[in-house]
């Protein structure tokens, strides 16, 4: 008979979007939990796509692309693909993490300047390839409204930025009753959250009786900048993980199989 896993008999609450969450269900459920799928994001196409056309059909004239997520590498890519066949052959191409870099294979580019350690605008900023860029004109494909900081340092450093948004962040209009049910049976031991804004999201879909389950229930995230915004959020409980999907299954078994 096999032994029972880690997670076994917990309830893990998923937050990320739907397109991305298969990954980590998978994981919580190999290790004996039971992944309950509630997206608190989505990303769609931005309203207007003409400046970023635009801009794809300007890509010759830069010297590095930046991709700041799993979803503009797809979204740009996709894009990028059906206007002129791929990216310029002397484009030096960097992303944050090694989402965007598997993602970014799976399109065929293989040579990515990506952080081996911490996946963020900091650890990127980090490498030499990105010291020397005065003079360089360099895109960084995101979504709408996304963080300033690695075009400012960029731009401190020399180099001419410009943003390329190719999709937007939204709120899902999803119904919670089935969710506020299982709180208050108890059936949800964890919550996984995966960025900020998908945070926010949730607290402003639980309403009022659904937040107190949040705040009492242990949170867990993969970077310390979600970690903050829980506890402004006023969640009592928050474990900072290791970044990635295993990193976050490592930290919810290392959390419940403490004596």
């Amino acid at each position: 008979m096999a032994e029972p896993g880690p997670l076994s008999g917990r309830g893990i609450l998923i937050t990320r979007a739907a397109h991305q969450a298969q990954p980590l269900i998978d994981l919580v459920r190999a290790a004996g939990g039971e992944p309950i799928a509630f997206p608190a994001l989505e990303i769609r196409d931005v309203a207007d796509q003409g400046a970023l056309n635009a801009l794809i059909g300007r890509l010759d004239s830069f010297d590095l692309a930046v991709f700041i997520s799993p979803n503009a590498v797809a979204k740009a890519m996709n894009l990028i693909q059906e206007a002129r066949g791929g990216l310029p052959a002397r484009l030096a191409v960097a992303a944050i993490g090694r989402g965007s870099a598997r993602e970014l294979k799976r399109h065929g580019i293989a040579e990515v300047l990506a952080p081996a350690g911490r996946f963020d605008s900091e650890a990127l900023l980090e490498l030499p390839a990105l010291r020397a860029l005065a003079g360089k004109f360099v895109v960084i494909f995101r979504g709408e409204g996304g963080r300033e900081l690695l075009g400012d340092v960029l731009t401190q450093r020399g180099a001419r930025v410009e943003y390329a948004e190719c999709y937007r962040r939204a709120r899902p209009q999803s119904a919670t009753g089935d969710l506020l049910r299982r709180w208050s049976r108890g059936e949800i031991a964890a919550v996984t959250v995966t960025s900020a804004e998908s945070l926010r999201n949730l607290y402003d879909m639980l309403g009022k009786l659904g937040c107190q389950w949040l705040k009492t229930t242990p949170l867990f995230a993969p970077h310390p900048h979600i970690a903050d915004v829980a506890r402004q959020l006023g969640v009592q409980t928050v474990v900072v993980t290791e970044q990635g999907d295993e990193g976050l299954v490592t930290g919810l078994a290392a959390w419940f199989s403490r004596p």
